[in-house]
């Protein structure tokens, strides 16, 4: 589905505490029930929102999955967290609104660039929550320095075609890998998510801090990639390296033709590669 109001109307809103504020999560549940299945959890991107996932959400309601998706501490419509500017803070604020909401019941956790180090980090401090992890164009993976990207100021421009056109350029550096991905929808999603991020001193990403929790993890992990992700440029074997000293590596899925927001870019092999995954193959 391409069209975030309609989608999110047919949501269930839910608001947690985050500090003073609330912490917003929305709810999409199977019209024939679950079947048994693990609830899954979307965790979206820095600078993002839950529409990080707006390509995503149908078909796994449509498997039959109960989908919760919140908009993180500092992001979207939630609240920032008081007590930090950084992953490590989020946990704290994530699984008791869980709690709240759905109990201790575990579940399938999905995390994309910043919400893949959440998860990661999540999935350490709760063992018995994460039934299983799926890293999605996760950081933290190495400390080596990441590729110089030609990033342009937005935050100085007046509202109109040259801001849109500053944001347009910045997720063909970061986010998209062509520039037929860059629709007007992609860059209306963007725009909106950046220009609401409260979290901007985030320096856990650019370290090795995935990397070295992986090996902590005792749930099945996935990854899934696109293969001209940039953050990765000529080093894609890292990947799936690193992913390896998990436990309970399952491998990683590798989707030609798409970039960082692979989830976007190209949803229907990241659908298929992601129900692959909740499925345990």
């Amino acid at each position: 589905m391409d069209d975030p109001e309609a989608l999110l109307a047919t949501a269930r809103r839910h608001t947690t505490r985050c500090g003073a504020g609330d912490l917003v999560w929305h709810h999409w549940a199977p019209a024939s029930g679950s079947g048994g299945r693990a609830p899954v959890v979307l965790l979206h991107g820095g600078s993002g929102s839950w529409t990080h996932w707006l390509r995503n959400i149908t078909p796994l309601v449509a498997a039959g999955h109960a989908v919760w998706v919140p908009d993180m501490p500092g992001f979207g419509a939630s609240a920032a967290p008081p007590d930090g500017q950084d992953a490590d803070v989020l946990p704290g604020w994530l699984e008791p609104g869980l709690r709240q909401l759905i109990g201790v019941a575990p579940v399938a956790l999905v995390g994309f660039s910043f919400g893949a180090l959440v998860a990661g980090l999540w999935a350490r401090a709760q063992p018995a929550r994460v039934a299983r992890l799926v890293l999605v164009g996760s950081p933290g993976l190495s400390a080596d320095r990441l590729p110089a990207l030609d990033l342009r100021r937005w935050d100085s421009l007046p509202p109109g075609p040259d801001r849109l056109a500053a944001h347009r350029h910045n997720l063909l550096q970061l986010m998209l890998a062509h520039a037929a991905s860059a629709t007007p929808l992609a860059v209306a999603l963007h725009a909106a998510n950046v220009e609401r991020d409260r979290l901007r001193q985030r320096r856990m990403m650019l370290t090795d801090a995935v990397a070295q929790l992986l090996p902590q993890l005792a749930c099945p992990v996935h990854g899934i990639w696109g293969a001209q992700d940039v953050l990765y440029a000529s080093r894609l074997a890292l990947i799936g390296q690193v992913l390896a000293t998990a436990p309970g590596c399952q491998g990683v899925a590798m989707l030609p033709g798409a970039g960082h927001w692979v989830a976007f870019e190209a949803a229907a092999a990241f659908n298929a590669a992601l129900a692959t995954a909740l499925a345990g193959r």
